[in-house]
């Protein structure tokens, strides 16, 4: 008989958004006339840039003509997007990397969930708390996180708390971890770490031959001249580095899905023995074996992204949102609430009020004030008392929410 994997018994028995979802559907039932704002999960509303659409448009009539015709194309990603990916995201930074470091994937969550597989199920982990709950979800489903304890954490798992009395920036371990997860800008809370604070976790690896799984899928988003791009904007930081990067966000590709992950050739792991192993080659043996590539049309409107026009749609999209997050962080800031993110990033981490945990606050906006939100303790622990809010709305609709939540409180 077939066995199934154990440890995907150990995961909560619904993704949070999914969780989110049921709770919403059931107030529609009950409440069909009300006019529900959604800010909760961190879709994006705009359409793809022009350019991005234009290259997609061409590329397809590629498809229909035998003599352009693509059929399978390389699982690393086609030449010209990774060269594009280079010289645009890259080099200006002073950040050399050659095309064989870079790997085209149909989204950061898909590397971020699949990079595991390179490393053994025994290795320790450490994530900041709250989190992207993917980070921890797929470590379950391998049994590299251990048993769940009564006080919501994994025994597998250090955690580095980000709390208001820490200004949200999570310490460096005072023990060896082996793999540690960081995302910055941060995914729920939107803060971010300078470039001196991000240089302590890397001579942290280094000293501990620990491997930093860098999530940099909100970069674009950056606005302060002292908050790094890329993990690799500090020194060393290619020898125990992997980043992965996403397009949904900096280009609306959440339905077109496309992204890259960066490993470097000196990145290694170590086997039983203490010998060192490149991971490089084991990610390429691992995404020809069991994936496909993304397709050819979605990597020409990728690559349309990196055109003058391209940059400046994309620009224009960018700080649509974050006009977005100003107007929601100082507009709650005036209502009495404490606020965080907004500024680096398209999240804002939102302070319950009168010590309400989180699904009760989520509870009170979405049947009180019909706006629909993320509980913060589904990010961790460390999320209880917050929720998420994103600025991937309609700018017309963060208004209104606003002002809802000005005449509730």
């Amino acid at each position: 008989m077939a066995l199934v994997n154990e440890h995907f018994l150990k995961l909560r028995g619904n993704y949070l958004f999914s969780d989110i979802a049921k709770k919403v559907n059931a107030f529609k039932i009950t409440h069909p006339e009300a006019k529900l704002i959604r800010l909760g999960i961190g879709d994006v509303t705009r359409p793809l840039p022009q350019a991005c659409i234009e290259a997609m448009h061409k590329a397809v009539d590629e498809m229909a003509d035998e003599r352009t015709f693509h059929g399978y194309g390389p699982e690393q990603g086609y030449d010209f997007l990774i060269e594009a990916i280079l010289k645009n995201d890259f080099a200006p930074r002073g950040i050399n990397l050659s095309p064989s470091e870079i790997f085209i994937s149909d989204g950061a969550k898909s590397d971020t969930g699949n990079i595991g597989e390179l490393l053994r199920w025994d290795n320790s982990m450490g994530i900041t708390d709250p989190v992207y709950p993917v980070y921890v979800d797929s470590n379950i489903m391998c049994g590299r996180s251990g048993t769940l304890g009564e006080d919501g954490k994994w025994s597998n798992v250090t955690y580095f708390p980000c709390t208001e009395e820490n200004n949200f920036i999570p310490s460096i371990p005072n023990h060896r971890v082996d793999i540690i997860y960081l995302c910055y800008p941060n995914n729920p809370t939107g803060t971010t770490l300078t470039h001196d604070q991000l240089k302590q976790w890397v001579d942290y690896a280094l000293a501990n031959s620990t491997l930093i799984i860098f999530d940099a899928a909100y970069e674009a988003y950056i606005r302060e001249p002292n908050v790094p791009h890329s993990i690799y904007e500090i020194r060393g930081a290619k020898k125990v580095a992997i980043e992965i990067r996403s397009f949904s966000k900096t280009a609306g590709f959440t339905g077109m899905r496309c992204g890259y992950t960066i490993v470097p050739k000196e990145v290694m792991a170590y086997d039983l023995n203490g010998q060192r192993i490149p991971l490089n080659p084991l990610w390429n043996r691992r995404q020809c074996t069991k994936f496909n590539g993304t397709s050819y049309v979605t990597q020409r409107g990728a690559e349309a992204i990196y055109t003058p026009e391209g940059k400046k749609q994309v620009k224009e999209t960018i700080d649509y949102y974050m006009e977005n997050a100003r107007i929601m962080r100082e507009g709650l800031k005036d209502a009495g609430f404490h606020v965080y993110g907004g500024i680096n990033a398209p999240y804002i981490w939102l302070k319950a009020p009168k010590n309400l945990s989180s699904w009760k606050f989520f509870e009170k906006l979405l049947y009180e004030v019909n706006i629909v939100s993320t509980p913060g303790v589904g990010f961790g622990p460390s999320g209880e008392g917050y929720l998420r809010l994103t600025a991937f709305g309609k700018k017309d609709d963060c208004i209104e929410a606003i002002e809802r939540i000005r005449r509730w409180i």
